[in-house]
């Protein structure tokens, strides 16, 4: 251990500020991935008061079952000045910035390390919880604040630089459930002189669903697909797998895509889902949750959970891209979560069934070319801004593992 390490516990102290007269309205909840996320509780009949107040630049985490998941979720608040947070969550701060960058302390607990060895500390109860001394007890290197600052700064750029980018893909994403819903929804796609469809008297004809462009039919997204075909066994004798969770995509952007090791790893059961180029992934448990997406040229090893429906695009003509964004347009993710709320299951959910059955307008094939060179080009550079995504994530990894030998 290195002379500049010294104990997280002298550096913070725990905060316990409560909601009273309900001052603070807004709630976040805590993940796995060391974020704040909008909370998802049922909260009918709580008593507000009680939740925690939270601060900028405070921190809150979750000691609980650390062990049994193999991360310590803790996130630093930085988008707004205040929010609520269950009370489950022990909420600290840094008592001396001058002494400890905040951001500094969370590059460390970003660490994959951290996560390491704060699950080897976690024995508390049947799920393995951290005690709150043994995480005090944790270590890090205190490097000067000088220094600090200069590591915070490099750090941020390549974060920075991800955010960014995170920001054109939302926007490029956005762009193209626009054209759907104008093309799609509202037909007001180019007629032969270029001109929205409806709006310039475009002939439309009665169907089961009222007014459709004239040319078009009727179909259902079990017309198009086929779902859950590839199915992960011995015989596909790989050394190592790519799985993914259902908690691990959101709206199309991968969190955590795990490498296991078959010799080694304790590979989960639900792990039996093999996915190919354009397979359509979607969650079946709440929807709204957005824990979907279409896979862009995946591993031949990229093995998805069970809790996902896999949509393989079958019909002529029909891009995956298409049909991804008809399923995950509001109005379906709306009819899509009623259904789940109407389930029997423990938590809301949904069968493929219930996909296979949305109602999807084939257009004419000029209309589908279009569309499938429109949407291909929007999704393939949100691609390929991914892949810098994850040669910069690269090196913020490279970044963090180096504070492990920070001298002053």
């Amino acid at each position: 251990m290195r002379s500049n390490y010294r104990p997280i516990g002298e550096f913070i102290q725990l905060k316990d500020e409560r909601n009273t007269g309900l001052k603070v309205k807004q709630l976040l909840g805590l993940s796995i991935s060391k974020q704040f996320i909008p909370s998802v509780a049922n909260i009918v009949g709580t008593d507000m008061e009680n939740y925690k107040i939270i601060r900028k630049n405070q921190f809150a985490c979750s000691t609980m079952q650390v062990r049994r998941d193999k991360k310590m979720p803790v996130a630093l608040l930085k988008e707004v000045d205040e929010a609520i947070i269950s009370q489950a969550y022990p909420i600290f701060e840094v008592k001396e910035v001058n002494q400890l960058l905040p951001d500094y302390l969370m590059m460390w607990f970003t660490r994959s390390e951290f996560d390491r060895e704060a699950c080897f500390n976690a024995v508390g109860g049947v799920r393995g919880s951290l005690e709150w001394e043994d995480f005090c007890n944790l270590q890090l290197p205190i490097p000067s604040i000088t220094k600090q600052h200069e590591i915070v700064k490099e750090y941020n750029v390549v974060q920075n630089r991800i955010t960014l980018n995170q920001q054109l893909i939302q926007k490029l994403e956005e762009t193209a459930q626009v054209i759907y819903k104008q093309w799609f929804v509202e037909f007001e796609f180019p007629d032969e002189n270029g001109l929205p469809y409806k709006a310039n008297g475009g002939e439309m004809v009665e169907s089961e669903l009222g007014e459709i462009p004239k040319g078009w039919e009727v179909k259902v997204v079990g017309d198009a697909v086929e779902c859950n075909v590839s199915t992960f066994t011995p015989k596909d004798k790989f050394k190592t797998i790519e799985y993914l969770d259902t908690s691990s995509i959101t709206n199309n952007e991968i969190e955590d895509l795990q490498t296991l090791d078959l010799m080694i790893d304790e590979i989960p059961s639900r792990a039996k889902r093999k996915v190919n180029h354009n397979d359509i992934i979607f969650s079946t448990v709440r929807p709204n949750l957005k824990h979907f997406g279409i896979l862009k040229n995946p591993k031949s090893n990229m093995i998805v959970s069970t809790g996902f429906a896999v949509l393989k695009p079958i019909y002529p003509n029909v891009c995956g891209e298409l049909l991804y964004l008809l399923i995950t347009n509001e109005e379906n993710l709306q009819i899509l979560q009623a259904r789940a709320e109407m389930s029997v299951s423990t938590y809301p959910s949904i069968n493929s069934e219930d996909l296979l059955c949305i109602n999807f307008l084939l257009p004419e094939k000029d209309i589908l070319k279009k569309a499938k060179e429109i949407f291909k080009s929007q999704f393939d550079l949100a691609d390929e801004i991914r892949k810098e995504n994850k040669s910069l994530r690269n090196m913020k990894d490279l970044l963090l593992s180096k504070l492990a030998t920070i001298e002053n």
